[in-house]
């Protein structure tokens, strides 16, 4: 039985995600919940533990606080193994100043590499959403030699120039350039009509990785980038090759969901991706128990659902009521509470939010915290949103964001006619009334 080889695992979670504000303004990109319990990074840390890696540091800069408490909580291994995944703040190792790009955080922790002494290093991006056998790409990055493997994913030639595109030699692993959102994205050898985007995913070679690290912080033009600058650097000295996401087969995978990867970075695919989990037969499921998405879940009783509440092609979490409202194609996260006669389409709502009475809420991200008072409506009008200082998407979503304050509707006016009875002055008698006066 042929020797397993030493793998570490880096995590990169430093991001900012200045696109998602306001889901960024208190936490890390990589913190922002998703799918009701889980958070981003659980994603690539479900996908390398699934993979047999265990050894994981992730490396965190902005915001870093509910981040760190998430992994710290959440993702404990066994030390008897040696097992462990670890979160590795900005430390200042090589002088006063914080990291200055992807690769310059690798090169501050360099030590982690030493500690380690890997054999192969996987560096992986923490803000996707997907499934992904890690150890399949690294198993092609051996048997081809490569200094470098970048996974690449197949997209329409015509939606590549919002990505890094990876132009290949004819043989179709091979990398001859490495292009950066390109107006006329080079096609593929065996599909013209398709372009491989990089996925953010790398598998390096130690020695290979160490020297371009070294290289890279000596250059004072360098933005320090591993996709910018490292990769580029490893495509110019023939080092560095593809690895086609689609030949990535995970257990459980369906037809639909195969290949399936979604960077969330602003609002509107943040939104789109949750819509992907909710249908019937889902764009991503997340029910495959063969290749499970692990995180940590409140103590809270199940979901309850009275008074006729009517809830279709949605997930509702842990510890949530819904009382005598409907509820579609949504995603309600724990212990969320909406009230009678509320309709809520096309939402996405985090922890502890309290729908009131006759709510309205419709393409919607709301934040933890977050009550609604009655008879509010909020993405009906998007226009009527930004008025009350609310975000609104590109593709029209309403976003709030976490524990923001929504005044409630001002009680109707009460009006006294002359015969002494009272009306609401906003009622087609009242109305009627006035007229006739």
């Amino acid at each position: 039985m042929a020797k397993a080889p030493r793998v570490l695992g880096i995590v990169l979670a430093g991001g900012e995600g200045k696109r998602l504000m306001p889901l960024t303004a208190d936490r890390a990109k990589p913190a922002v919940p998703f799918g009701g319990s889980y958070r981003l990074i659980d994603f690539v840390l479900s996908n390398l533990v699934n993979a047999g890696y265990r050894n994981l540091c992730v490396l965190t800069q902005y915001k870093s606080h509910s981040l760190d408490r998430h992994v710290t909580l959440t993702w404990r291994m066994s030390t008897f193994l040696g097992n462990f995944v670890t979160c590795v703040p900005a430390q200042q190792r090589l002088g006063p100043q914080w990291y200055q790009g992807s690769a310059d955080a690798i090169y501050q922790s360099m030590n982690l590499i030493n500690d380690a002494d890997p054999e192969y290093i996987v560096v992986f991006g923490a803000d996707h959403v997907y499934r992904m056998d890690a150890s399949q790409m690294v198993a092609a990055h051996i048997e081809r030699g490569n200094g470098v493997t970048v996974a690449g994913i197949r997209v329409p030639r015509t939606e590549a120039t919002e990505f890094g595109v990876i132009k290949t030699a004819a043989d179709g692993h091979a990398i001859e350039e490495f292009l950066e959102k390109p107006a006329d994205p080079p096609g593929l050898p065996d599909s013209p009509d398709e372009a491989f985007a990089s996925m953010g995913n790398y598998v390096f070679s130690r020695d290979v990785l160490v020297e371009a690290l070294r290289k890279d912080a000596a250059d004072p033009a360098s933005r320090h980038d591993m996709g910018g600058d490292i990769v580029p650097m490893l495509v110019a000295e023939g080092k560095a090759g593809v690895y086609d996401f689609q030949e990535n087969d995970v257990p459980g995978a369906l037809d639909r969901d195969r290949s399936y990867w979604r960077d969330v970075g602003s609002l509107d695919s943040y939104h789109e991706a949750h819509m992907d989990l909710v249908s019937i037969q889902p764009v991503f499921n997340l029910y495959n128990s063969d290749w499970p998405i692990f995180t940590s879940h409140p103590q809270l009783p199940g979901a309850k659902f009275t008074d006729n509440a009517t809830v279709g092609e949605s997930i509702v979490c842990q510890g949530s009521i819904v009382s005598g409202a409907t509820v579609d194609h949504s995603v309600l996260g724990p212990n969320v509470i909406v009230s009678a006669g509320a309709r809520i389409e096309r939402a996405v709502i985090m922890d502890n939010c309290k729908i009131g009475r006759d709510v309205v809420l419709k393409n919607v991200i709301l934040d933890k915290n977050v009550v609604v008072p009655d008879g509010v409506e909020i993405g009906v009008d998007p226009d009527h949103d930004r008025e009350r200082g609310f975000t609104v998407s590109k593709g029209g979503v309403t976003v709030l964001g976490k524990g923001h304050l929504i005044e409630p509707l001002e009680p109707a006016v009460q009006t006294t006619d002359e015969a002494g009875s009272k009306d609401s002055a906003g009622s087609a008698d009242s109305v009627d009334e006035v007229a006739e006066a």
